[in-house]
């Protein structure tokens, strides 16, 4: 989430965010969705993003949280979501949630959705009063 950055990029949708395009204007918020292949999300995509000075750095791992990495199997296991916020430099896992960040006026975290007779769980926005915003389907 990039804040005062057009969200469209010449009337088309974005596939990536470059800085040197975006007049290095840092997003405030990187989220990563883990999939079947972990991507460093734990370690060198934190650092990256810890150096380029994204304030919030969120990981959602509904699915494969527990697995502890073969590299370090002494590593500790993660919970399915988890925040960072950027403080002197590095990041530090936060608690609570839904997430409240101030600077965005927004809180984030998980809830249930239900589409026909499948339930899962997905990312939701939500209100300083922890109110979750409705989609536009509700």
């Amino acid at each position: 989430m990039s804040l005062g950055v057009e969200r469209p990029k010449a009337g088309k949708s974005r596939k990536s965010y470059l800085l040197w395009e975006e007049d290095y204007i840092v997003p405030i918020l990187a989220l990563e969705i883990v999939s079947l292949t972990p991507g460093g999300e734990y370690d060198k995509k934190l650092d990256i993003y810890a150096k380029l000075g994204v304030l919030y750095y969120i990981i959602y791992n509904l699915e494969y949280w527990q697995c502890v990495s073969e590299a370090a199997p002494s590593e500790l296991r993660h919970q399915p979501f988890e925040v960072y916020r950027l403080v002197d430099g590095s990041y530090q896992l936060q608690i609570g949630e839904p997430f409240w960040m101030p600077e965005i006026s927004l809180g984030i975290g998980r809830s249930q959705y239900i589409s026909g007779n499948i339930q899962r769980q997905v990312l939701y926005w939500y209100d300083q009063q922890r109110n979750r915003y409705q989609t536009s389907e509700e």
